[in-house]
């Protein structure tokens, strides 16, 4: 072959490969997260400084009260109701051994998170002591490929009139509300699972964290890890697709002032913005 087409075919090689990769990472074409781009707390408001727990009603209120979003986490008991925790086992909340999926919910809301007298609040509870106050940022918890949790979570939103909005690691849990529930907005959470030594494939978790599998949920934000730095993926969304950017966790006031100037959304715990700490 002659030498100028063996040069074609490789820049025909290479732009495919390139048109593929940028399939491969994009996020939603035209993000709707906008009214969404603000500070929440971090599993509430407050918990970091030892007056309630993470995750727990208290803790919400204090956020509510405050004027601040509120991040906070779902999974499925065994028997199918919506729970508000983060941690998959529940040892370091609850001091007990197992996941939170294998206990029903009443084994659930017989135990105490940490030492207060705080239970594992329902989402149902939280959305009453909301109120609608203050926007809910969701992240849904999922270590497989079930969607359980999406049409369980989404019957308890139905005469919900706050404002809220979903993300999560697993983007297959995204994909559902690309399919069933197109309308709300999706935020893809992100980190370098290769270094944080997560469990499950390495191709996976290099998929993850290079966002390659974007193309599953088109996401209309980025939740970005800031232990590490954006990737090639992350910096293409913000810049050629205008998809919304979140950083989580933010951990002091100059951090926050940072993430603010940048026009990131901060997701931040261990103190109260704009309060001296």
């Amino acid at each position: 072959m002659r030498p100028y087409l063996i040069a074609a075919v490789t820049l025909l090689c290479l732009l495919l490969i390139f048109k593929i990769y940028r399939f491969l990472i994009a996020p939603r074409r035209r993000s709707r997260a906008k009214p969404f781009c603000r500070a929440y707390a971090h599993r509430g408001l407050g918990w970091g400084e030892g007056s309630y727990p993470e995750n727990s009603l208290p803790a919400f209120h204090a956020a509510a009260a405050a004027g601040f979003g509120i991040e906070l986490d779902l999974q499925l008991s065994s028997d199918g109701k919506v729970f508000v925790f983060h941690d998959y086992t529940l040892g370091r909340m609850c001091g007990v051994d197992g996941k939170l999926a294998e206990k029903t919910a009443a084994e659930l809301r017989a135990l105490r998170l940490t030492d207060s007298d705080e239970t594992i609040p329902t989402f149902a509870e939280v959305l009453a002591a909301v109120g609608g106050r203050v926007p809910i940022l969701i992240e849904l918890k999922g270590e497989s490929g079930s969607t359980d949790l999406c049409p369980a979570m989404m019957a308890l939103l139905a005469d919900y009139s706050g404002e809220w909005c979903v993300e999560s690691f697993n983007p297959l849990l995204l994909r559902w509300f690309k399919k069933n529930a197109p309308g709300v907005v999706r935020g893809l959470l992100v980190t370098d699972l290769i270094k944080e030594k997560h469990e499950g494939s390495r191709l996976t978790n290099f998929l993850l964290s290079t966002e390659q599998m974007n193309f599953l949920c088109r996401p209309d934000f980025i939740a970005w890890d800031k232990k590490y730095p954006r990737g090639r993926a992350f910096r293409a969304a913000l810049f050629r697709r205008r998809a919304a950017s979140f950083v989580y966790t933010i951990k002091n006031e100059a951090e926050f002032a940072a993430c603010v100037l940048r026009g990131d959304s901060p997701i931040f715990d261990g103190f109260v913005p704009g309060k001296d700490n």
